[in-house]
């Protein structure tokens, strides 16, 4: 299978649970090692001049490729071979800014913060094997800060998170960099691991399906989020969606509306690549629709249908709903009538 890097640019606790108990697997007999949690933003703050030489080559055997990769993306090198790496990374390192950033996350994830945190990835990952035990897990768990540049990877079998991009939407960085309301509402602690599953999932099943239309669009992401319940049962859905609790009763409220939208003029075969973004990108609102509509509402429909598909096909698992290409014959078989 083909791999590939996802970095996911971003994408409050509410009051609407999943009650899907087919979801609620037993994973106490889930063989897995822990995965190794490694704190790359606490290794590289202690870097100085005088400690540099000696200290970077142990942050480099520890941290691997991820760290080779780290290098490119927020610092623009090409690698600890690169002729300006040493000025570059120190540059990082006492950035005003970019320090501050990295003071908000040692008061937000002490070690005892994240002990929690990690195990719930380490939960994460055994429900991932319990769902699909054939697939190569990962071994390592990084926390890194990249000064706002991406908030997931999954690289050189390590599931990375970006810190700085989880302070909470009254950061002043994110009001610095001018990030819109909609995205900063999901920029803290209670995102982070819906953020994690979901990147982990997009790296693992990816969406190149030939045929192009907004039903294939629609039904790959309903599955992604169905999978991503299923690492996250106990997640209430608006996290997984990334949805306010405003626009959770929206979709309540007006999902026959919404689907009818998609039933009519045949749009869900429509392949149009104006009209699937209109559908799946990110923003405040679903403008096509209406501006109480909320963003990326084929997505939320997708999963709809899949959770109807999967109620009404008991006996198909998540792995040969995952591996299904056949999004007509989900639609079709979900019976799905809000």
């Amino acid at each position: 299978m083909r791999k590939r890097i996802l970095f996911i640019a971003l994408s409050t606790f509410i009051l609407f649970a999943c009650n899907d108990n087919k979801l609620e697997v037993d994973i106490s007999s889930v063989d897995l090692e822990p995965l190794q949690t490694l704190r790359l933003e606490e290794d590289l703050f202690k870097l100085n001049l005088s400690n540099f030489d000696e200290n970077s080559k142990t942050i480099k055997t520890k941290y691997g490729m991820f760290y080779e990769h780290f290098l490119i993306n927020p610092l623009g090198l090409n690698g600890t071979k690169d002729t300006a790496y040493k000025a570059m990374v120190l540059d990082f390192v006492s950035d005003k800014n970019v320090r501050e950033a990295y003071d908000y996350t040692k008061k937000m994830y002490s070690t005892s913060e994240f002990e929690n945190i990690s195990e719930e990835v380490n939960n994460c990952v055994k429900r991932f094997k319990y769902h699909f035990p054939k697939r190569k897990l990962p071994t390592r768990f990084i926390t890194c800060t990249t000064g706002w540049n991406y908030a997931f990877a999954y690289l050189d079998s390590a599931l990375v998170v970006s810190l700085d991009m989880y302070l909470g939407d009254t950061a002043k960085f994110y009001q610095m960099l001018r990030y819109p309301m909609y995205q900063t509402r999901k920029m803290n602690k209670a995102h982070l691991l819906s953020d994690i599953a979901r990147g982990w999932i997009l790296t693992e099943f990816d969406n190149d399906l030939p045929q192009n239309t907004l039903l294939n669009h629609t039904i790959f992401y309903g599955k992604l989020y169905y999978a991503v319940n299923a690492l996250l049962p106990n997640t209430n859905d608006s996290l997984i969606i990334g949805y306010s609790s405003k626009q959770m009763k929206a979709c309540k409220e007006y999902e026959k509306n919404y689907w009818s939208y998609f039933a009519e003029k045949n749009r869900l075969y429509e392949n149009n690549l104006n009209t699937i973004r209109e559908l799946t990108s990110e923003g405040p609102f679903t403008g096509a629709i209406s501006k109480e509509c909320p963003p990326r509402i084929a997505m939320w429909i997708g999963w709809q249908i899949v959770k109807s598909y999967m109620k009404n096909n008991n006996k198909v698992t998540l792995q040969e709903l995952m591996e299904d290409a056949n999004a007509q014959k989900i639609l079709s078989k979900s019976k799905y009538r809000p």
